[in-house]
């Protein structure tokens, strides 16, 4: 089934209570055919001819339950942005034109991308920490693609990829956090240096080069030649159990502290959704992360932390604009973004606790 802007309506799994740190897992791996010129290197029509025969594959391969074919090209950019903020394709493949696209499956979470900087990007999207679920699945979906096409690989140095630092596996593991206890605390940096010191990547929520907005976090492997897969999910759940602890004890000692700095944080937080006339995505996010740590902390009542995790989704600007239903300048987003929170969060309250 091909696709446009309402099959693209569907939302990102949310976490389902208050108070949680981990948000999502993902998994990805970059494959390329062999004896194929890599996407950056090939003609318009061998690109056109691996698209068509990459979606086809994927269309007819047994492990997606309901697959939907999105080709760029014929999306307008609302639709694309809206792809690229649910992390269904890149910023690379949102700007990409014939020949490219993406199949995703909403009721496996897996979404493969094709043509961007590599003939295949596969991934697997869980909410909470579920990597290895997210593994098997892909592994499952990728060693079905295998039976039809044979991937580019060198025998010393494994899988061949357009970009040097994802040769070997191919694998880009990483794990979303919502952390902000350690960023209300001042931590966070401190935290961000130690994980780059042992081989992680860091980035904010929307991948490299985004602030971390909302306290949200992605933690990632780095090294894909030299590492097994399983060792690397190994490493990245190691860490973020760590993690987990970290932000567990730092909200621990927000409550604790003799001054009331998560008082004043959540009633900051609360003053300004009540009040502001005009909010920017990333504002939105912070007092959507401000309001979670409020309702754990039981000093905000009337949402759940699920709820308002899934909405810093809808309130990124191509989301928001569906929202609207028809596009909006971007100072006309942040004006319809604080009137659409509150409306939508119209029941969230103070209760006064001290």
């Amino acid at each position: 089934m091909r696709a446009g802007m309402d099959t693209a309506q569907q939302e990102l799994p949310a976490a389902s209570v208050a108070g949680k740190v981990v948000v999502s897992s993902r998994i990805r791996l970059a494959r390329n055919l062999h004896g194929k010129a890599f996407p950056g290197w090939a003609g318009a029509r061998e690109r056109q001819r691996v698209f068509e025969a990459l979606s086809q594959l994927l269309m007819d391969e047994g492990q997606l339950v309901n697959p939907v074919l999105f080709e760029i090209d014929t999306l307008d950019p609302l639709e694309r942005e809206i792809l690229r903020e649910r992390h269904l394709i890149s910023t690379e493949l949102a700007a990409g034109g014939g020949g490219t696209g993406c199949v995703h499956d909403d009721a496996t979470g897996l979404v493969a991308m094709i043509n961007e900087e590599d003939h295949l990007r596969l991934q697997a999207l869980r909410p909470g920490l579920e990597l290895e679920g997210a593994w098997q699945a892909l592994r499952r979906l990728e060693a079905g693609l295998e039976r039809h096409v044979a991937y580019a690989f060198s025998p010393t140095l494994g899988y061949l990829t357009a970009c040097p630092s994802n040769v070997g596996t191919g694998m880009r593991a990483s794990v979303m956090l919502h952390l902000p206890g350690l960023k209300l605390l001042g931590e966070v940096d401190q935290v961000v240096r130690g994980l780059n010191r042992m081989g992680f990547a860091v980035r904010g929520a929307f991948g490299e080069g985004s602030e971390a907005s909302g306290s949200l976090f992605q933690v990632s492997n780095q090294a894909t030649l030299g590492i097994s897969e399983d060792a690397t999910l190994q490493r990245i759940s190691g860490i973020v159990q760590v993690l987990v602890t970290l932000e567990g004890q730092a909200r621990q000692r927000l409550r604790e502290l003799p001054m009331p700095r998560l008082l004043d944080h959540v009633g900051r937080i609360f003053g300004v959704f009540s009040h502001a006339a005009m909010l920017t995505a990333g504002e939105a996010m912070d007092i959507l992360s401000g309001l979670m740590l409020g309702i754990e902390s039981g000093m905000i009542t009337g949402a759940d932390g699920g709820s308002l995790e899934n909405m810093m989704w809808t309130v990124q600007p191509g989301h928001l604009q569906r929202e609207a239903r028809r596009a909006l300048s971007a100072l006309e987003r942040d004006v319809f973004r604080a009137g659409y929170l509150r409306g939508v969060l119209s029941n969230v309250q103070r209760t006064g606790q001290q």
